[in-house]
């Protein structure tokens, strides 16, 4: 693998880092800018809506410049919006500087799968772009931990000036080791667009958002999960974030692996395990180490989804990837706002803190049908080739020499 890819991988643990760490320091926030712990959540949903629409707003305006030059300007702008939520004087700004951060979060990520699958041979994509994601899964088992600590001993703006020096190392990574690709020529803004007429491309944003999004609606409340139902401790939660985190830094490297070789087969495997996974969740959540084994499952059947997602969308937007890859990283977040939305509702109705366990397995298992959709209309298509192939195969054997095979537009010629 290129050394380039360390690169990216350093600047999608900043990212990590910073998407994840705020949820560990609201209380601390929420304390020092005298607001309510709802209110501080909106630091959480602002950074998630960031990503949703700054992933094709940031793609489009990069189109005119070099896919490099656009990686750094987009950790230019992560590390503006850290420095500018670490100075923040009031909550209005700290938000604006989580905005800021996540407008560089989907199309770091799009265009920078774009630059690691053009790094290697092409049976090698999808383990590039692992690698490269490999940085995010590393984030929630070292970055956020560790911004957490640091937050609640040195106060939560050193946090954010930490993170920001990570966004300065991935610039000078990328600046130093990303080779200078030419810019794709003939691409235009409506070239990436019709990428979204493709029905698999929409078919494998879907999975995402439904995918991912049944992690998440167990994960998002898992704090209250285990302490009120499995019983631990609240200071057990970190490991136990950390155990998650080492879940899917494994699922992301073997997702990776496996999908170079067969990619819809590992995305019916992983799909179909980690809805019965969750489903199981609701049981095992009053185990202590039933929780922690059920925990660390999903992490890695969740994230081991990501790299043949990632791969399939470039695959079935080829020729104008670059927005498709990057609208896909907002699909994960869009699925995290469901999820969390819809196991909120569930518990609000009285179902308990293990009812989002149901709602994430429904949401894989509806992913894993669309799944088996996308593989049967592919083999039709395939299948419908192949026949047209032979066909043509046919007519040209059945005219005799000097002869020429009819068109549609003309009769036989003799």
């Amino acid at each position: 693998m290129p050394l380039a890819l360390l690169a990216l991988a350093i600047g999608a643990f900043g990212i990590g880092t910073t998407e994840f760490v705020i949820m560990g320091l609201l209380p601390d926030v929420a304390a020092d800018f005298q607001v309510s712990i709802p209110t501080a959540g909106f630091l959480v949903t602002g950074y998630a809506l960031g990503v949703v629409l700054g992933a094709p707003l940031m793609t489009i305006l990069g189109t005119r410049v070099t896919r490099k030059r656009m990686l750094m300007l987009l950790m230019g702008l992560f590390i503006v919006g850290n420095v500018v939520s670490a100075l923040a004087p009031v909550f209005g700004v700290m938000l604006a500087g989580r905005v800021i951060a996540s407008l560089a979060h989907g199309a770091f990520f799009g265009i920078g799968s774009v630059v690691a699958a053009d790094l290697v041979a092409p049976e090698k994509k999808a383990g590039a772009i692992a690698m490269m994601f490999t940085g995010l899964t590393v984030a929630n088992v070292v970055g956020v931990p560790l911004g957490t600590f640091i937050g609640q001993s040195l106060g939560w703006r050193v946090t954010f000036f930490v993170v920001a020096g990570l966004g300065v190392l991935g610039l000078l990574g990328v600046a130093k080791l990303v080779p200078e690709q030419p810019k794709p020529q003939g691409v235009r803004i409506r070239h990436e667009l019709a990428a979204f007429r493709n029905v698999q491309v929409l078919l494998a944003m879907a999975m995402t958002v439904l995918g991912f999004g049944g992690v998440f609606a167990a994960i998002t409340y898992i704090t209250p999960m285990m302490t009120e139902t499995a019983g631990f401790a609240a200071s057990s939660v970190t490991w136990l974030l950390v155990l998650f985190g080492l879940g899917m830094v494994g699922g992301n490297l073997l997702g990776g692996k496996f999908a170079d070789r067969h990619l819809m087969p590992m995305l019916y495997v992983a799909l179909g395990a980690l809805a019965v996974v969750l489903a199981l969740f609701t049981l095992t959540a009053h185990n202590k180490i039933a929780a922690a084994v059920t925990i660390v499952l999903i992490g890695a059947l969740g994230f081991a989804t990501v790299p043949p997602l990632q791969k399939r969308v470039l695959d079935q937007a080829a020729g104008a990837p670059t927005l498709a890859s990057a609208v896909n990283i907002g699909a994960f977040n869009l699925g995290n706002a469901l999820s969390a939305w819809l196991g909120g509702l569930v518990i609000a109705a009285g179902f308990g803190y293990t009812a989002p366990n149901w709602v994430g397995a429904v949401l894989a298992a509806s992913a894993l049908v669309l799944a088996v959709l996308s593989g049967a209309l592919e083999r039709r298509t395939v299948t419908a080739g192949r026949s047209a192939a032979a066909q043509a195969a046919e007519s040209a054997a059945a005219v005799g020499p000097g002869e020429s095979v009819p068109t549609a537009s003309a009769p036989i010629s003799r």
